[in-house]
Protein backbone atom coordinates (compact mmCIF):
# COMPACT_ATOMS: atom_id res chain seq x y z
CA UNK A 1 0.00 0.00 0.00
CA UNK A 2 2.44 2.60 -1.19
CA UNK A 3 4.12 4.75 1.42
CA UNK A 4 2.07 3.19 4.23
CA UNK A 5 4.42 0.20 4.03
CA UNK A 6 1.52 -2.17 4.70
CA UNK A 7 1.44 -5.43 2.73
CA UNK A 8 -2.26 -5.69 1.97
CA UNK A 9 -4.16 -8.72 0.80
CA UNK A 10 -5.42 -8.22 -2.74
CA UNK A 11 -8.96 -8.27 -1.32
CA UNK A 12 -10.15 -5.57 1.06
CA UNK A 13 -13.13 -6.63 3.17
CA UNK A 14 -15.86 -4.21 2.10
CA UNK A 15 -17.67 -3.83 5.40
CA UNK A 16 -20.70 -2.20 3.78
CA UNK A 17 -21.72 -5.88 3.66
CA UNK A 18 -22.22 -5.74 7.45
CA UNK A 19 -24.59 -2.78 7.42
CA UNK A 20 -27.82 -4.77 7.48
CA UNK A 21 -26.88 -8.11 9.04
CA UNK A 22 -27.05 -9.44 12.59
CA UNK A 23 -23.96 -10.08 14.70
CA UNK A 24 -23.89 -13.84 14.08
CA UNK A 25 -23.92 -13.30 10.32
CA UNK A 26 -21.22 -10.65 10.60
CA UNK A 27 -19.08 -12.93 12.76
CA UNK A 28 -19.31 -15.79 10.28
CA UNK A 29 -18.44 -13.55 7.34
CA UNK A 30 -15.44 -11.97 9.06
CA UNK A 31 -14.16 -15.36 10.22
CA UNK A 32 -14.40 -16.61 6.66
CA UNK A 33 -12.54 -13.56 5.33
CA UNK A 34 -9.68 -13.91 7.80
CA UNK A 35 -9.40 -17.61 7.00
CA UNK A 36 -9.12 -16.68 3.32
CA UNK A 37 -6.18 -14.42 4.09
CA UNK A 38 -7.89 -11.02 4.03
CA UNK A 39 -5.94 -8.58 6.22
CA UNK A 40 -7.58 -5.26 5.34
CA UNK A 41 -11.05 -4.10 6.46
CA UNK A 42 -12.74 -0.98 5.11
CA UNK A 43 -15.84 0.42 6.84
CA UNK A 44 -17.62 3.79 7.03
CA UNK A 45 -19.76 5.71 9.47
CA UNK A 46 -22.52 5.73 6.86
CA UNK A 47 -22.66 1.93 6.44
CA UNK A 48 -25.65 1.34 8.68
CA UNK A 49 -24.68 -0.84 11.63
CA UNK A 50 -21.35 -1.97 10.15
CA UNK A 51 -19.11 -0.21 12.68
CA UNK A 52 -21.19 -1.70 15.50
CA UNK A 53 -20.86 -5.18 13.99
CA UNK A 54 -17.07 -4.72 13.93
CA UNK A 55 -16.84 -3.55 17.54
CA UNK A 56 -16.36 -7.03 19.02
CA UNK A 57 -13.68 -7.76 16.39
CA UNK A 58 -11.37 -4.76 16.55
CA UNK A 59 -9.16 -6.07 19.38
CA UNK A 60 -8.59 -9.30 17.45
CA UNK A 61 -8.01 -7.45 14.20
CA UNK A 62 -5.34 -5.36 15.90
CA UNK A 63 -3.66 -8.43 17.39
CA UNK A 64 -3.57 -10.11 13.99
CA UNK A 65 -2.19 -7.04 12.23
CA UNK A 66 -5.29 -6.35 10.14
CA UNK A 67 -5.39 -2.90 8.54
CA UNK A 68 -8.54 -1.02 9.61
CA UNK A 69 -9.99 1.91 7.68
CA UNK A 70 -13.11 3.99 8.17
CA UNK A 71 -14.58 7.09 6.55
CA UNK A 72 -16.53 10.28 7.08
CA UNK A 73 -18.97 11.38 4.40
CA UNK A 74 -19.92 14.68 6.06
CA UNK A 75 -18.48 17.85 4.59
CA UNK A 76 -18.47 20.40 7.43
CA UNK A 77 -15.50 20.20 9.78
CA UNK A 78 -17.43 20.25 13.07
CA UNK A 79 -19.95 17.64 11.96
CA UNK A 80 -17.23 15.46 10.50
CA UNK A 81 -15.12 15.73 13.66
CA UNK A 82 -18.08 14.57 15.76
CA UNK A 83 -18.69 11.68 13.35
CA UNK A 84 -15.05 10.61 13.46
CA UNK A 85 -15.14 10.46 17.26
CA UNK A 86 -18.42 8.56 17.14
CA UNK A 87 -16.75 6.03 14.81
CA UNK A 88 -13.97 5.50 17.34
CA UNK A 89 -16.60 4.83 20.01
CA UNK A 90 -18.60 2.48 17.80
CA UNK A 91 -15.49 0.55 16.82
CA UNK A 92 -14.13 0.65 20.40
CA UNK A 93 -10.70 1.83 19.25
CA UNK A 94 -8.49 4.80 20.03
CA UNK A 95 -7.28 5.01 16.43
CA UNK A 96 -7.65 3.47 12.99
CA UNK A 97 -4.97 2.89 10.37
CA UNK A 98 -6.66 4.95 7.67
CA UNK A 99 -9.30 7.68 7.85
CA UNK A 100 -10.87 8.71 4.56
CA UNK A 101 -12.85 11.63 3.21
CA UNK A 102 -15.72 9.61 1.78
CA UNK A 103 -17.82 9.70 -1.40
CA UNK A 104 -16.07 12.60 -3.15
CA UNK A 105 -17.26 12.07 -6.70
CA UNK A 106 -16.96 15.45 -8.41
CA UNK A 107 -15.08 18.73 -8.19
CA UNK A 108 -17.88 20.60 -6.41
CA UNK A 109 -17.85 18.00 -3.66
CA UNK A 110 -14.05 18.12 -3.55
CA UNK A 111 -14.24 21.89 -3.11
CA UNK A 112 -16.52 21.43 -0.09
CA UNK A 113 -14.32 18.75 1.46
CA UNK A 114 -11.08 20.68 1.00
CA UNK A 115 -12.40 24.10 2.01
CA UNK A 116 -10.86 25.60 5.17
CA UNK A 117 -13.96 24.55 7.14
CA UNK A 118 -14.38 21.26 5.24
CA UNK A 119 -14.08 17.67 6.36
CA UNK A 120 -10.47 17.27 5.27
CA UNK A 121 -9.51 19.65 8.07
CA UNK A 122 -11.17 17.37 10.63
CA UNK A 123 -9.45 14.31 9.17
CA UNK A 124 -6.10 16.09 9.44
CA UNK A 125 -6.93 17.06 13.00
CA UNK A 126 -7.63 13.38 13.68
CA UNK A 127 -4.22 12.49 12.28
CA UNK A 128 -2.53 15.18 14.34
CA UNK A 129 -4.25 13.93 17.51
CA UNK A 130 -3.35 10.28 16.88
CA UNK A 131 -6.78 9.02 15.79
CA UNK A 132 -5.38 7.79 12.46
CA UNK A 133 -2.02 7.09 10.89
CA UNK A 134 -2.96 7.76 7.28
CA UNK A 135 -5.39 9.93 5.33
CA UNK A 136 -7.32 8.89 2.23
CA UNK A 137 -10.08 9.84 -0.17
CA UNK A 138 -12.84 7.76 -1.77
CA UNK A 139 -15.60 8.37 -4.29
CA UNK A 140 -18.20 7.08 -6.70
CA UNK A 141 -19.34 8.24 -10.12
CA UNK A 142 -17.99 8.86 -13.60
CA UNK A 143 -16.00 11.87 -12.42
CA UNK A 144 -14.36 10.10 -9.47
CA UNK A 145 -10.93 9.35 -11.02
CA UNK A 146 -10.55 12.90 -12.36
CA UNK A 147 -11.72 14.34 -9.03
CA UNK A 148 -9.28 12.15 -7.11
CA UNK A 149 -6.46 13.22 -9.42
CA UNK A 150 -7.29 16.83 -8.60
CA UNK A 151 -7.46 15.89 -4.91
CA UNK A 152 -3.86 14.68 -5.08
CA UNK A 153 -2.86 18.05 -6.49
CA UNK A 154 -4.46 19.78 -3.51
CA UNK A 155 -3.29 17.47 -0.73
CA UNK A 156 -0.78 14.63 -0.32
CA UNK A 157 -3.22 11.81 0.44
CA UNK A 158 -1.79 8.43 1.45
CA UNK A 159 -4.52 6.34 -0.18
CA UNK A 160 -7.22 6.55 -2.85
CA UNK A 161 -10.27 4.32 -3.36
CA UNK A 162 -11.85 4.79 -6.79
CA UNK A 163 -14.09 2.80 -9.17
CA UNK A 164 -12.64 0.52 -11.84
CA UNK A 165 -14.04 -2.41 -13.78
CA UNK A 166 -14.15 -3.77 -17.30
CA UNK A 167 -17.17 -1.81 -18.49
CA UNK A 168 -15.94 1.49 -17.04
CA UNK A 169 -12.60 0.88 -18.74
CA UNK A 170 -14.38 0.63 -22.09
CA UNK A 171 -15.26 4.34 -21.86
CA UNK A 172 -12.26 6.17 -23.39
CA UNK A 173 -12.68 9.27 -21.21
CA UNK A 174 -13.05 7.32 -18.01
CA UNK A 175 -10.12 5.09 -18.89
CA UNK A 176 -7.89 8.09 -19.59
CA UNK A 177 -8.82 9.68 -16.26
CA UNK A 178 -8.21 6.46 -14.37
CA UNK A 179 -4.83 5.80 -15.99
CA UNK A 180 -3.77 9.38 -15.22
CA UNK A 181 -4.71 8.69 -11.58
CA UNK A 182 -2.69 5.46 -11.67
CA UNK A 183 0.35 7.40 -12.85
CA UNK A 184 -0.08 10.11 -10.22
CA UNK A 185 -0.46 7.55 -7.43
CA UNK A 186 2.62 5.73 -8.64
CA UNK A 187 4.70 8.89 -8.75
CA UNK A 188 3.63 9.92 -5.22
CA UNK A 189 3.70 6.38 -3.77
CA UNK A 190 -0.03 6.56 -2.94
CA UNK A 191 -1.98 3.35 -2.34
CA UNK A 192 -4.60 2.89 -5.07
CA UNK A 193 -7.48 0.54 -4.33
CA UNK A 194 -10.60 0.01 -6.44
CA UNK A 195 -14.33 -0.51 -5.97
CA UNK A 196 -17.25 -1.70 -8.10
CA UNK A 197 -15.31 -4.73 -9.33
CA UNK A 198 -18.27 -7.10 -9.69
CA UNK A 199 -20.89 -4.48 -10.51
CA UNK A 200 -23.04 -5.47 -13.47
CA UNK A 201 -25.32 -2.41 -13.75
CA UNK A 202 -27.80 -0.28 -11.81
CA UNK A 203 -30.67 -2.22 -10.35
CA UNK A 204 -33.43 -2.22 -12.99
CA UNK A 205 -36.01 0.31 -11.86
CA UNK A 206 -33.71 1.68 -9.13
CA UNK A 207 -33.21 0.56 -5.54
CA UNK A 208 -32.07 -2.82 -4.20
CA UNK A 209 -33.45 -5.89 -5.92
CA UNK A 210 -32.75 -9.59 -6.10
CA UNK A 211 -32.28 -10.00 -2.37
CA UNK A 212 -28.79 -8.43 -2.37
CA UNK A 213 -27.82 -5.44 -0.25
CA UNK A 214 -25.42 -4.03 -2.84
CA UNK A 215 -26.09 -0.56 -4.31
CA UNK A 216 -25.85 -2.08 -7.78
CA UNK A 217 -26.82 -5.37 -9.39
CA UNK A 218 -23.74 -7.59 -9.06
CA UNK A 219 -22.40 -10.39 -11.18
CA UNK A 220 -23.05 -13.48 -9.09
CA UNK A 221 -21.80 -16.35 -11.23
CA UNK A 222 -18.27 -17.63 -10.75
CA UNK A 223 -17.17 -17.29 -14.37
CA UNK A 224 -17.97 -13.57 -14.63
CA UNK A 225 -16.93 -12.71 -11.08
CA UNK A 226 -13.56 -14.39 -11.68
CA UNK A 227 -13.06 -12.49 -14.94
CA UNK A 228 -14.06 -9.21 -13.28
CA UNK A 229 -11.68 -9.74 -10.38
CA UNK A 230 -8.88 -10.80 -12.74
CA UNK A 231 -9.38 -7.68 -14.82
CA UNK A 232 -8.95 -5.38 -11.81
CA UNK A 233 -6.04 -7.25 -10.26
CA UNK A 234 -4.21 -7.24 -13.60
CA UNK A 235 -4.17 -3.44 -13.71
CA UNK A 236 -0.67 -2.16 -12.87
CA UNK A 237 -0.70 0.29 -10.00
CA UNK A 238 -3.73 -1.19 -8.23
CA UNK A 239 -2.78 -2.81 -4.93
CA UNK A 240 -6.19 -4.20 -3.89
CA UNK A 241 -9.91 -4.21 -4.58
CA UNK A 242 -12.80 -3.94 -2.15
CA UNK A 243 -15.23 -6.84 -1.96
CA UNK A 244 -18.93 -6.32 -2.62
CA UNK A 245 -21.44 -5.02 -0.11
CA UNK A 246 -23.22 -8.29 0.59
CA UNK A 247 -21.92 -11.10 2.81
CA UNK A 248 -23.30 -13.74 0.42
CA UNK A 249 -20.98 -12.56 -2.35
CA UNK A 250 -17.83 -12.70 -0.22
CA UNK A 251 -17.05 -16.45 -0.66
CA UNK A 252 -17.56 -16.14 -4.41
CA UNK A 253 -15.08 -13.27 -4.58
CA UNK A 254 -12.56 -15.18 -2.43
CA UNK A 255 -12.72 -18.09 -4.89
CA UNK A 256 -12.49 -15.72 -7.85
CA UNK A 257 -9.33 -14.11 -6.45
CA UNK A 258 -7.72 -17.55 -6.12
CA UNK A 259 -8.60 -18.46 -9.71
CA UNK A 260 -7.93 -15.06 -11.30
CA UNK A 261 -4.20 -15.63 -12.03
CA UNK A 262 -5.05 -18.60 -14.24
CA UNK A 263 -7.09 -16.48 -16.67
CA UNK A 264 -5.50 -15.04 -19.77
CA UNK A 265 -6.35 -11.59 -21.07
CA UNK A 266 -8.23 -13.37 -23.85
CA UNK A 267 -10.28 -15.28 -21.27
CA UNK A 268 -11.25 -12.04 -19.56
CA UNK A 269 -12.35 -10.44 -22.81
CA UNK A 270 -14.29 -13.51 -23.89
CA UNK A 271 -16.29 -13.54 -20.65
CA UNK A 272 -16.87 -9.82 -20.12
CA UNK A 273 -16.87 -8.15 -23.54
CA UNK A 274 -20.49 -7.93 -24.59
CA UNK A 275 -21.77 -9.63 -21.43
CA UNK A 276 -25.56 -9.15 -21.28
CA UNK A 277 -26.77 -6.16 -19.31
CA UNK A 278 -23.24 -4.95 -18.52
CA UNK A 279 -23.16 -1.19 -18.01
CA UNK A 280 -21.89 1.51 -15.69
CA UNK A 281 -23.31 1.44 -12.15
CA UNK A 282 -23.31 5.26 -12.21
CA UNK A 283 -25.95 5.91 -14.84
CA UNK A 284 -28.41 6.41 -11.98
CA UNK A 285 -26.34 6.46 -8.79
CA UNK A 286 -28.36 5.87 -5.61
CA UNK A 287 -25.69 7.38 -3.31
Amino acid sequence: MGRTGFETSVLVYGAAALGEVDQDTADASLEEALAAGVNHVDVAASYGGAEDRLRSWTARLAREGVFLATKTELREADASWAQINRSMERLDVDHVDLLQVHAVGDLDDLDRATAPDGSLSSVLRARDEGLTRFVGITGHGHDAPASHLEALRRFDFDAVLTPWNHVLAADPGYRADFLALVDACGEADVALRTIKTVSRRNWPGGGSRGGYTTWYEPWDDLERVTAAVAFCLRQPGVCALATAGDVRLQPLIHTAAERAPSLSDEDIERVLAGAPGYSSPFIDTPI
